[in-house]
């Protein structure tokens, strides 16, 4: 066991950012991190401690060239330490943050802010990864403010309405009823993100309209921001009519979690089919996320392992 002290520049941002990280950092650092006046102490493994220090001078480099750290720019600059690359750690800079009408959202992670800059650089792009990865959230994110900036003239929400184990058809009500919920989660996130009053507003006007897939055919969606949620249940059929919807100054964002496909055969899954034919097509973006990119509660990372490494042994 090691134990030193880590100057800082000074007690304002970087500890204060330090404080509100300590616990999920010491996780991934594998040391116990503690805070003593403007000196911060690093126990562990002579190992771990080596890597952590040289982990808190990239941070303190980062702010000495003037950045504002964020409390997800640590975890950021971790991601990019553990791939190897000094040399992307150097030239990073915190991304600006999308400013909606309720919130600021943030990226979290470096696949997380990959995310977003290809959902700003590429016309379709494929999110795929587990529950909880911020795939559908950001999407919805960046809609709204491609909406905001009038970047786009509407948003499109869509999702396959297939059932996760349990058959709804019988439930009473008519066809809205039926399929509301299905698309709660992408209302969810809607009224998350902006003002309930003016979210509906703008679903009243026809701005954003949320609806199931099979309601796609046959359409030509020009000027809008298209999120095809859940698509792991696409059919193939369904997978290559709704790629193919887009019309002249749309986005297509897919989001799918591979590793919960409901459908009676998964294997057919027209995600799945879409990632073999089109992988070789470099006007598409692919963003893989995993259990590090999870943004809900701590634990939801540790279930996916668990999950992970339960299917990698049956496997």
């Amino acid at each position: 066991m090691e134990k030193i002290a880590h100057p800082s520049v000074g007690r304002s941002a970087f500890f204060g950012v330090l404080d509100k990280n300590l616990r999920r950092l010491e996780s991934r650092l594998g040391v116990t991190l503690a805070i003593r006046g403007d000196q911060l102490l690093i126990d562990g493994q002579p190992d771990k401690v080596a890597f952590a220090r040289q982990y808190f001078d990239k941070i303190r480099e980062l702010e000495e060239k003037g950045h504002a750290l964020r409390a997800e720019d640590f975890h950021i600059a971790l991601d990019l330490l553990e791939t190897g690359s000094d040399r992307a750690l150097a030239e990073y800079a915190p991304s600006e943050p999308l400013s909606l009408s309720r919130k600021c959202v943030n990226p979290k992670s470096l696949n997380q802010q990959e995310y977003i800059q290809a959902i700003k650089n590429f016309d379709l792009v494929f999110g795929i990864g587990p529950a909880g990865t911020g795939k559908t959230y950001l999407a919805m994110a960046m809609a709204l403010s491609f909406l905001q900036t009038k970047l786009v003239q509407r948003i499109i929400l869509t999702r396959p309405a297939v059932e996760a184990g349990e058959k709804l058809g019988f439930l009473p009500g008519d066809l809205t009823q039926k399929i509301n919920p299905y698309l709660r989660p992408l209302y969810d996130a809607l009224f998350d993100l902006s003002r309930f009053d003016q979210a509906q507003r703008l679903i009243e006007r026809g701005i954003i309209e949320i609806a199931p897939l099979a309601f796609m055919r046959g359409r030509t969606l020009n000027s809008a921001f298209i999120i095809v949620d859940e698509a792991q249940n696409t059919t193939r059929e369904q997978m290559k009519m709704i790629l193919t919807r887009a019309g002249q100054d749309s986005k297509l964002v897919v989001t799918a979690d591979i590793t919960q496909i409901d459908l009676p055969e998964p294997r057919r899954s027209g995600v799945l089919h879409a990632l073999k034919i089109l992988s070789s097509l470099k006007e598409i973006a692919f963003v893989q996320f995993d259990e590090r990119d999870v943004v809900r509660h701590p634990l939801v990372q540790k279930i996916i392992k668990a999950y992970e490494k339960a299917e990698a042994k049956s496997a």
